[in-house]
């Protein structure tokens, strides 16, 4: 069986954090989000897969190559312009002969939910899921296992079954998805809607892993179930006076100096320098090349590469990109805040800072709860951050 990943898109809601990478590519427990997708093929040997690439394609094909570092052949089809699902699809096309899956490159997976969808057996069919916010998607209503209708985002509730966007799919419904491109539809769902009163498409329950990153803070929650699904492996130089509790993971190279205190589910890249006296809790990613200073509280986090944090900075519930630099005393502590992301306003109950990457900060900054801070800013020390601030902004 063949998969065709759909993984062409930027993800615009989630910038800055899509600036230099497409959204596949963000690192959640150290491993980007299209690497979860591709594991969990390739579990249930699904190896020979189609990757539609687009936006920022190079660091997709780049990391991935033709598949055989992750156990899969992997080939490209790229979607020159990023014209939605369905047009995603019919990009595919000439490398599709049989049945084949349809999976979302940008949500985190586990095999058990493919699993589920290939053990069906029945052709046409879309695999959903529960959800506590279901108004984030599209809702699927069902009867007798068959899918009556989907509704994209309803402002009203009208049930708690969504689409995770994973399907199985036969030529003939190509053929229809390749139609109604031709006729200005963009997405999938939308094909989908039109033709359910003759296709009979099934609805395949999965109680497997499905979550997907919408807004900038939903990269904390995401990053956490990643920490879940990763193993336990300590290399690197563990110091004396280093207390480690749980399933923690520690790249090679990395130093963990003496009086730190890290509590699982943590994941440490290679090459970090971490402490003294440095205390990291539960669900925090740290990625490679980066050093936290010497009484630093670290919890909850999402940071990526090559990131430097200052001594005495208290983080919660955030996210750091690329080469952020941070000189001492930072406070980002999480809590309730207004967040505004395109003209739309959430209440978030708990979130701290969002940063994005090269930004660099002088001592002392506090950064109040949902701010979503822009790629290669400059905030001089003692600033307070409330709100956003654009990419490149500069304020002292």
């Amino acid at each position: 069986m063949k998969a065709v990943v759909l993984a062409a898109g930027e993800g615009t809601r989630l910038r800055p954090f899509t600036v230099s990478r497409p959204k596949v590519m963000i690192p959640v427990g150290n491993r980007p989000i299209l690497e979860y997708v591709v594991s969990a093929l390739v579990d249930n040997g699904v190896r020979d897969i189609v990757l539609v690439v687009g936006y920022r394609k190079e660091r997709i094909m780049s990391h991935f190559a033709d598949g055989k570092k992750f156990g899969a052949k992997i080939t490209y089809a790229v979607q020159e312009k990023q014209l939605g699902t369905a047009h995603a699809l019919t990009v595919a096309k000439k490398h599709l002969d049989e049945d084949f899956l349809v999976v979302a490159g940008d949500n985190l997976i586990d095999g058990r939910a493919i699993s589920d969808l290939v053990g069906c057996r029945r052709v046409p069919a879309i695999l959903v899921t529960e959800s506590e916010t279901p108004s984030k998607y599209g809702v699927v209503l069902v009867e007798n296992e068959k899918v009556v209708r989907i509704i994209e985002k309803p402002e009203a509730k009208i049930g708690n079954i969504i689409s995770t966007g994973t399907y199985w799919f036969d030529k003939a419904l190509l053929r229809a998805v390749e139609e109604n491109v031709g006729y200005g539809v963009i997405g999938i769902t939308q094909v989908l809607q039109s033709l359910i009163p003759m296709m009979g498409l099934s609805a395949v329950h999965t109680t497997g892993r499905w979550i997907d990153a919408v807004y900038p803070w939903d990269l904390i929650g995401v990053n956490a179930a990643a920490l879940t699904i990763r193993g336990q492996e300590i290399a690197g130089t563990i110091e004396s006076g280093v207390t480690i509790k749980g399933n923690v993971s520690i790249g090679a190279g990395t130093r963990i100096r003496s009086g730190t205190y890290i509590e699982g589910p943590v994941t440490i890249g290679e090459g970090c320098d971490i402490g003294p006296s440095v205390t990291i809790l539960p669900s925090t990613s740290v990625g490679n090349g980066v050093q936290i200073g010497s009484f630093s509280l670290v919890s909850n986090c999402l940071i990526m590469n090559n990131v430097d944090v200052g001594s005495h900075s208290h983080l919660s519930h955030s996210v750091l990109d690329d080469g952020v630099t941070i000189s001492t005393g930072l406070a980002a502590p999480a809590g309730m805040a207004f967040a505004k992301v395109e003209d739309e306003f959430f209440k978030l109950e708990r979130v701290g800072a969002l940063i994005g990457e090269a930004t660099e900060m002088g001592a002392g900054v506090v950064i109040s709860p949902g701010s979503i801070v822009g790629s290669g800013c400059r905030i001089g020390s003692e600033v307070r951050v409330t709100g956003n601030l654009e990419n490149k902004s500069v304020v002292v």
